[in-house]
């Protein structure tokens, strides 16, 4: 078995702070991601809100493409310069003036032709290219000192009347 690189052990450590389920689907969606970008810098930053992992073609934040944001019950695929591109399907979401997202629901969204397309597009409208014959490197970026909660707030039954 490869050695452990510290970035990969750090980020386990912040996805371990998540339910067992969103870490598992977090690390699916990575690694589709790595494989459908490859050579993709992947920028860490365990916010106050969100765990996202950004993909771009160099440690340049702006130049990032796309991300996943990790919240305590879902995770989102996020598109750097969504509000430019073209969605026909109406599968993107968001007001801002330049990110828009899209839940991913499951294992399979990431396959979704669609899905696919917008992500092909996203590369295309790059600000660099990819360096596809380069293995591509994962960058713990920033860590909040101050989070909030990565966990659902459990619900307190009350007692029965």
């Amino acid at each position: 078995m490869g050695k452990v690189r510290p970035a990969e052990q750090q980020l386990d450590q912040f996805l371990a702070k998540y339910l067992p389920e969103i870490g598992v689907q977090t690390r699916s969606a990575r690694a589709k991601l790595a494989a459908l970008l490859p050579g993709a810098v992947q920028m860490v930053y365990d916010n106050y809100n969100f765990l996202v992992i950004g993909f771009g073609p160099t440690e340049r934040p702006s130049e990032a493409i796309a991300s996943i944001a990790v919240a305590p019950k879902h995770i989102s695929l996020c598109f750097m310069r969504g509000v430019d591109l073209p969605d026909p399907k109406k599968l993107l979401r968001g007001s801002g003036n330049q990110v828009r997202n899209l839940r991913i629901e499951d294992d399979t969204t990431l396959d979704q032709p669609d899905v696919r397309k917008l992500i092909k597009e996203a590369v295309r409208r790059a600000a660099a290219p990819f360096a596809t014959d380069s293995p591509g490197k994962l960058v713990i970026r920033s860590v909040s000192a101050k989070q909030r909660p990565r966990r659902p707030k459990q619900k307190v039954k009350g007692p029965a009347a």
